[in-house]
């Protein structure tokens, strides 16, 4: 078996050319004041915890080795089972394999392992996810055992000896599986179910990553470094719309394939330098993409007309080749770009010695950089509920930043990807995590008045959520989600003391809390890499919900098909309601209008009449995905909903977009004018909204409406509408 510490790979032994699809810029050897600047770059890492002890590195490779042994036994074991000759059972092998962080070498203190267990024909997933299992309970090492049979990529997740693992599991076309065994190979592709393509898809990306860099140890601090940086500036997160691992780890190796020579303090600028003025979209690209001919679907703009719409392209090197990045946006990439350019400026400084390494890595504060915001809060009456609730609608918030992106009246939409624990409902026990989405609105010329209403952006996206819910059959009732506005000048009520460190003095205006003690989450500030848990039991304070599902019975299982393919939630579709719940005494809230509105589709059957800026979605083909550690993730269709396991939500992919100008956050923080005076309305529902909620679905709604997914529920939840409505003046 063979682990990243055990085993460097060996690059100067027939070393190509060039690596890459183009000659290097550079092939400048390093001076002595790079070896210096690199050396310094070590030691602003370390306070970070970025490398791990020899001790915990040793740990995981005995540990690895344990697991390995396990995996040849339970072959073994199975083999006899199924009467295979005895020469054959003792030769018929079996292997764990790593990748992602691990493997790639870059992991932190502390990571867990994505591993894989690679077996022969005979074996069937099924024993993996039965005996396999029960083997793996009866070891005591082993804790929090649990199996995902269920997901896009099934899984066993364990924690061993105190280190947590990830287990996937693929069965080749082999009779044995030899120790040396190179899953690049793309011959073993052949004849394989889709599962265990989507779980060798790791491991292959990951090695190939590896063998198309030019120096493994310049790449790894290369990538500690940014990986860092990225984290620590808001934007790591590959759900939200932003790069994942497998991401940076390609845009790194590529900036290595331009200056194969440098070294890692070299590097890291250069890669501002690179990235900074790519010119989007064209795609990265690690080596010229191959055909197998083996039938599966590839990232290609020419055959596929949603590849083109796919905003900042980076491409897997591996067959089948993915876009790893198909959930950027139009927001997230103007975010990405505007930190590439300033990690330029800084690392220029850096190479001057003007500036300090630790420069690079001190973190912004999100919460100044914007006047408006959106909080979004999602919550559970149980912690079990409520972590997978957050899953999942941590995985469309992506869906709502697309929605504000098309608002004519919006030019950014900047979600940080650090979440906090919310504030409760009431004094009952409740679970509720917290994220923040930075608003930049349109700029206003003369005294013109802007009167945004942002109700049926958010209302878009709550359906999407509770649909999604529903159809995986993970809704229960009181799981709800909350949107509200608040101004820069008031988020300190909302959110940790440390994480809105650098606030001035304000008037509460518009902001009146029960508790007039400050929230003190015990939360970690700007300058901690942990996402805070979402379990967390701060002091709060309540919070009159604003879209919630009813509380009197949890919705009847969708009467259709069974997968959980999406249904018809593209922006315009009807929404469905109940009548509403009785509205309680509601406290003032910053800037924000919440109404128990029910929505009711028209009495014809058509569609509401659009805004001019809220266009429905392109219809895209279902394409594979891959998630941050390079795995293929669920396929998407065109309105954004994943088919598959809610614990691993695909993304949205080949979304047309169209480009919007969008000012600096840096010009909308000096337009001291523009200091918006926001207003806000209330809307009662009238009596025809309230008649059209009692009519019955079926003699509202035509079974065409609902063409593109599967019938509603026969008991549907009540949509509460989410209303959020500005009028912003000079």
């Amino acid at each position: 078996m063979q682990f990243p510490a055990a085993n460097q790979l060996q690059t100067s032994q027939h070393q190509p050319k060039h690596y890459g699809i183009t000659s290097p810029i550079s092939l400048a050897l390093p001076k002595e004041a790079d070896l210096v600047l690199t050396q310094k770059l070590c030691e602003a890492l370390k306070p970070y915890a970025v490398f791990e002890e020899e001790l915990e590195l040793q740990r995981r490779i005995l540990v690895l080795g344990k697991l390995n042994s396990l995996v040849k036994e339970w072959i073994r074991e199975i083999s006899e089972k199924k009467n295979l000759p005895a020469s054959l059972v003792e030769s018929v092998g079996g292997k764990i394999f790593t990748f992602g962080s691990y493997r790639l070498g870059v992991h932190t203190k502390g990571a867990d392992i994505d591993a894989l267990c690679v077996a022969p024909r005979h074996v069937e997933r099924s024993d993996f996810f039965t005996s396999f299992y029960e083997k793996l309970k009866d070891q005591e090492e082993v804790k929090d055992l649990r199996a995902v049979e269920e997901a896009f990529v099934p899984v066993i997740k364990l924690s061993f000896d105190g280190i947590e693992i990830d287990i996937l599991f693929a069965r080749l076309a082999l009779q044995t599986i030899p120790e040396s065994l190179d899953l690049r190979d793309d011959s073993l592709l052949k004849n394989l179910d889709i599962r265990c393509i989507r779980s060798l898809n790791g491991c292959r990306v990951t090695d190939e990553i590896l063998h198309l860099v030019p120096n493994i140890e310049n790449f790894r601090l290369t990538l500690r470094a940014i990986k860092l940086w990225a984290k620590r500036h808001n934007i790591y997160s590959n759900i939200l719309g932003f790069l994942g691992g497998v991401s940076w780890a390609m845009l790194v190796a590529r900036t290595c394939q331009l200056y194969p020579n440098a070294v890692a303090s070299t590097l890291v600028h250069k890669f501002f330098l690179v990235f900074s003025k790519w010119e989007w979209p064209n795609p990265v690209l690690l080596k010229q993409p191959e055909e197998c001919n083996l039938n599966l679907q590839v990232w290609d703009p020419r055959v596929t007309p949603s590849d083109r719409y796919h905003l900042m392209p980076i491409i897997t090197p591996a067959y089948p080749q993915q876009n790893s990045t198909y959930n950027v946006s139009v927001s997230t990439r103007t975010v990405m770009m505007d930190e590439f350019k300033w990690g330029l400026a800084i690392t220029e400084e850096i190479m001057l010695n003007k500036a300090d390494w630790s420069k690079l890595f001190e973190a912004p504060n999100f919460f100044q950089k914007y006047k408006h915001y959106i909080v979004l809060l999602a919550s559970a009456p149980t912690e079990k509920p409520h972590l997978e609730w957050v899953g999942l609608v941590e995985s469309k918030i992506r869906i709502l930043v697309g929605n504000l992106e098309k608002n004519e009246f919006i030019t950014l939409a900047h979600v940080n990807p650090q979440s906090f624990p919310g504030p409760k409902e009431s004094e009952k026990e409740e679970f509720s995590t917290m994220w923040v989405i930075g608003i930049v609105f349109k700029k206003m010329e003369g005294s013109e008045n802007l009167n945004v209403d942002l109700t049926y952006d958010i209302q878009s996206f709550t359906d999407t959520v509770y649909r999604q819910a529903i159809s995986s059959k993970m809704f229960e009732s009181d799981m709800k989600i909350t949107a509200m506005h608040v101004k820069r000048k008031q988020l300190h009520q909302l959110l940790p003391n440390l994480a809105v460190h650098k606030r001035r003095k304000h008037s509460s205006d518009g902001v009146r809390l029960v508790s007039d003690s400050s929230l003190d989450l015990s939360l970690d500030g700007d300058s901690s890499m942990s996402v805070p848990s979402p379990t967390a039991a701060p002091k709060t304070c309540p919070l009159v919900p604003a879209a919630s599902p009813p509380r009197h019975s949890p919705p009847a299982p969708p009467s259709g098909p069974s997968d959980t393919q999406a249904t018809a939630d593209a922006p315009g579709g009807p929404l469905e309601g109940t009548k509403p719940p009785t509205p309680r005494p509601t406290l003032s809230r910053p800037s924000f209008s919440g109404r128990a509105v029910s929505c009711s589709p028209p009495s014809n059957g058509n569609h509401p009449k659009k805004r001019p800026t809220s266009p429905p979605p392109e219809e895209n083909a279902k394409r594979p995905r891959l998630d941050e550690d390079g795995r293929l993730d669920a396929a998407t269709s065109g309105d954004g909903m994943a088919v598959g396991d809610v614990g691993d939500v695909g993304g949205v992919g080949g979304v047309a977009t169209a480009p919007v100008a969008v000012p600096s956050s840096d010009e909308e923080m000096r337009d001291s004018q523009g200091e918006a005076k926001v207003e806000t309305e209330t809307k009662e529902p009238n009596k025809d909204e309230q008649a059209a909620t009692l009519v019955p679905i079926s003699q509202r709604i035509s079974s065409t409406d609902l063409s593109e997914g599967p019938p509603l529920p026969a008991n549907p939840i009540p949509v509460v509408k989410n209303s959020i409505k500005l009028r912003l003046s000079r």
